[in-house]
């Protein structure tokens, strides 16, 4: 930090709310409690999650992926950046009650595509907003699965996760928890291509893992230190750093003899008052020119099988809104010869067979199958199935 520059680590560190005081001679985070994490534990814990991962994906793309044994390394932030690709897809699934810490999932662009094009069932589909929802919903089902194994435990109590976010960004943009943590390889293969899954857990959170497992504490690391607010902030270390430096360049610039002249011009007054403009005394907790944001994770409330409240009386509101829906009995693709040729008796195959449960659809997307039967008159179909919001994601193509 000699030549007032801010480095990444220093960056990282302000986004993170952590003053950049605490920051060690390495550049990384330093002064807070150790945290102790057995890397043989959490090995056998993610040995419990790679099955049902595999399983769980085959039956979401409806491919057959075949997995490995998941591996653990503790790594810093240049170590992880070091082994990932330029841009990957990225998604956040912090714990929103029974656990606190930072929790990442990654994923290299060739195994995003591969996932999103076996969901939509095409063969190279747009990498959009879909596409991160289909991502998003895999990382769901591993996550619950992280989930329900540590419930097995008895030690975290009412634990839960905020719903995904995945995006799909360059590797510089992540948010990578601070100092040492350990990354979870989950090797996966697919038609002799392999690929990994990465899972980066916050120190807090894999030493509570190794706790709740009876792990030993084989490895001491640091943990991110919170802003001490006694101590002094660099932002005045380094103008008074830069001050000495200030007055050496006037004077190699020749600009001595100019301040000389501004005497002889009237303004010798204004030139000795300047010194009572010196530069203020920053409060603590500040840097010079900006204040010191105070950074909190936002919380989501838990929406999985939870009773948001206030919802049955939002929802009241717009209970007399008609939303058009339809029932679909087949799709096909024609070209504009065959169109421009039809007539009276032409008769059009469709995509479905017979007997097979028609669409239902709210406004154009759908939301349920069923049997066609007829009513007095009329047709009508008959709900045979609700489909599931993983299914209707599929089917959004």
């Amino acid at each position: 930090m000699s030549d007032g520059a801010i480095s990444q680590d220093e960056i990282d560190a302000l986004l993170s709310g952590v003053s950049v005081d605490g920051l060690n001679s390495s550049g990384h985070v330093s002064g807070g409690p150790a945290v102790h994490i057995d890397a043989q534990t959490l090995t056998t814990f993610a040995g419990t999650l790679d099955a049902p991962f595999i399983e769980k994906l085959n039956s979401m793309t409806g491919a057959n992926f075949t997995g490995g044994t998941p591996s653990v390394e503790i790594l810093d932030r240049d170590g992880l950046l070091s082994k990932i690709p330029e841009v990957v897809v990225s998604v956040t699934s912090d714990y929103s009650s029974g656990m606190a810490g930072e929790h990442l999932y990654l994923l290299a662009p060739e195994l995003a595509q591969k996932i999103v094009n076996l969901i939509t069932k095409e063969e190279n589909a747009d990498f959009d907003d879909m596409a991160l929802n289909c991502i998003s919903e895999v990382i769901a089902m591993h996550s619950g699965t992280e989930i329900q194994e540590l419930d097995k435990t008895g030690k975290f109590p009412g634990l839960a996760a905020n719903p995904p976010e995945a995006a799909n960004s360059p590797k510089a943009m992540l948010r990578i928890p601070q100092n040492k943590f350990p990354l979870i390889s989950y090797p996966v293969s697919l038609d002799g291509q392999s690929y990994t899954l990465w899972e980066c857990l916050g120190g807090e959170i894999a030493e509570q893992i190794c706790k709740a497992y009876g792990g030993n504490d084989t490895a001491e690391l640091e943990s991110v230190a919170s802003p001490d607010k006694s101590a002094p902030q660099p932002g005045m270390n380094q103008m008074n750093g830069m001050q000495p430096q200030m007055g050496m360049g006037m004077n190699q610039m020749g600009m001595q003899p100019q301040m000389m002249g501004m005497n002889q011009m009237g303004m010798q007054q204004q030139m000795m008052g300047m010194p009572q403009m010196a530069m203020p005394q920053m409060p603590s907790g500040q840097t010079m020119g900006m204040n010191m944001p105070n950074v909190q994770t936002l919380q989501y409330p838990n929406l999985q099988g939870a009773n948001v409240p206030g919802e049955q009386g939002n929802i009241g509101l717009i209970m007399d809104v008609y939303m058009e829906m339809t029932v679909e009995l087949g799709r096909t693709k024609k070209q504009i010869k065959e169109i421009l040729g039809m007539g009276e008796g032409t008769i059009i195959e469709l995509d479905k067979l017979a007997g097979e449960p028609v669409d239902i659809l709210v406004n154009h997307k759908p939301i349920a199958k069923g049997e066609v039967v007829v009513i007095d008159e009329n047709f009508g179909v008959r709900v045979t199935e609700i489909l599931s919001p993983l299914e209707r994601v599929s089917d959004l193509h």
